[in-house]
């Protein structure tokens, strides 16, 4: 698959839109099929009701595992050649899903298809801050993250659409089709965006150089961390939340409307925060957003504990702890490759790896706690808001609210 270089360099809106075409690809994979677990389960004749969660918690493993690899095979062979291979191989397993009918090859596949999509989010970081730097990368991740949260808002109800007439087979074909179409949008318009200059030989020495030097930097790595744990707290959202809908609240004939009013508030975050990150700086934006964070889990778990939380109050406060995780995420992401413009394929693949891992297992043991209510689910963003603040805490020297770069930072864009 040779790398064709496009003859026009591409707009900013296209890129905009390709980019958060390309991350909503792992958010379709996640949240389509929400309302379809309780059918694969019978189906695929799942024993146990939590076992349906794996449907899930192995993809979101397999994007975290498979993200260590494509930074540095970007950072060497270029972004485009990488990111077409994967997206094939997207492909090749939303196919083989509507085939299998066991349940231990159906995750294998599910697993083995997120290894391939780590590359899209890990590729979409290395892309953008290939072109851009601090708070305007943060401010052009948070609009790239506004178009894309338009998928995990509709997801569920395209889901609940599907199965109204067909079974949940017909939702993997809907992923070959979408798929494959930005296979051939990629393949025609995107540019490569790596410079020969910053090209890197693909060897242990120079991993080890990579690595050494994202793993040495505790204020990034403390940024990334801090990202993994908040991220623990949507994981383990999105693997109970179909459970939690249907069995406690009894609202599962509108869990599509439910699922996109909690999903709603991190759009709404991302379209503010590309309009006040440049004002403020993503430091004190995304700190204020981790203590609101904080603040929404606690009420919600003094509700919950006191047997005082219905469903409208679950709900809303649910929207605004997703609501900050918009903040904390588009931000929390830039100041971390912040220092690796050099390396940013290598830095967006061992950033992702540690999130995505942390988030993965965390946000697992979460949804695996599900015991008929939605307490371990609230407790467990509690217990993740106050580790990421802890975690920020030690990366920051104990001195939050600050702004490091000042107020008009230049973009540094590519020719």
């Amino acid at each position: 698959m040779q790398d064709r270089p496009s003859p026009f360099p591409i707009g900013r809106t296209e890129f905009v839109v390709m980019m958060a075409a390309m991350m909503s690809m792992n958010a379709l994979a996640i949240d389509v099929m929400l309302p379809a677990l309780g059918a694969m389960a019978i189906d695929l004749q799942v024993a146990s009701e939590n076992s349906r969660q794996y449907v899930v918690s192995l993809f979101i493993l397999g994007m975290g595992i498979g993200a260590i690899a494509y930074g540095p095979l970007a950072d060497r062979y270029g972004r485009r050649p990488v990111l077409l291979y994967t997206l094939t191989g997207y492909v090749i397993c939303s196919l083989l899903c509507v085939i299998v009918d066991d349940y231990t090859q159906f995750l294998v596949i599910r697993f083995v298809q997120g290894l391939f999509s780590a590359s899209m989010f890990v590729l979409a970081n290395s892309i953008v801050r290939d072109r851009y730097e601090g708070d305007a990368m943060a401010s052009l991740m948070s609009t790239i993250s506004m178009i894309f949260m338009i998928v995990p808002i509709i997801a569920p109800s395209i889901g609940q659409l599907i199965l109204a007439f067909a079974d949940w087979h017909a939702i993997f074909l809907l992923l070959v089709a979408l798929s494959s179409m930005l296979w051939v949008w990629i393949w025609v318009r995107l540019p490569e965006t790596l410079r020969e200059t910053d090209r890197r030989p693909l060897s242990m020495a120079s991993l080890r150089s990579g690595w050494g030097q994202i793993l040495s930097n505790r204020n990034a790595l403390c940024y990334v961390l801090g990202s993994g744990l908040v991220m623990s707290a949507l994981f383990g959202f999105i693997a109970s939340a179909q459970q939690v809908m249907y069995e406690y609240f009894g609202a599962g004939d509108h869990f599509g409307a439910l699922f996109a009013c909690v999903a709603g508030g991190m759009a709404v975050s991302n379209f503010t925060n590309a309009r006040i990150v440049e004002l403020y700086g993503a430091r004190v934006v995304s700190h204020f957003a981790l203590f609101a964070f904080i603040g929404f889990a606690l009420i919600n778990f003094a509700l919950m504990a006191t047997d005082m939380l219905i469903l409208p109050v679950f709900i809303g406060l649910l929207g605004g702890s997703m609501a900050m995780v918009g903040f904390i995420g588009a931000n929390f992401s830039s100041i971390a490759m912040q220092p690796y413009g050099h390396i940013a394929g290598t830095a967006s693949s061992v950033q992702t790896f540690i999130r995505t891992v942390i988030a993965a297992v965390a946000g697992a043991l979460i949804g695996q706690q599900f015991d008929g209510t939605p307490m371990p689910m609230i407790a467990g963003f509690l217990f993740c808001g106050l580790a990421a603040l802890l975690v920020l805490l030690i990366g920051e020297k104990g001195k939050l609210l600050r702004r490091h770069n000042p107020p008009g930072t230049p973009p540094a864009p590519v020719a």
